[in-house]
């Protein structure tokens, strides 16, 4: 039974997404980080993919 406590709020788990405003994306996490404002949404992601760390080999 998996404690609750590592649920889906686990501070080690960066799940990110792309949030648009205005003419403007940017990358946000769970963690709280946030990429700087972009105008391409490639630019965004590129941003997103860096700061989510490398999965690990099981």
């Amino acid at each position: 039974m998996p404690d609750e406590r590592e649920s889906a709020a686990s501070p080690e788990q960066h799940l990110t997404d792309i949030r648009e405003r205005g003419s403007f994306v940017s990358a946000h996490c769970r963690c709280g980080w946030r990429g700087p404002a972009r105008r391409a949404r490639a630019r965004a992601q590129a941003d997103a993919t860096a700061h989510e760390p490398p999965a690990r080999a099981l």
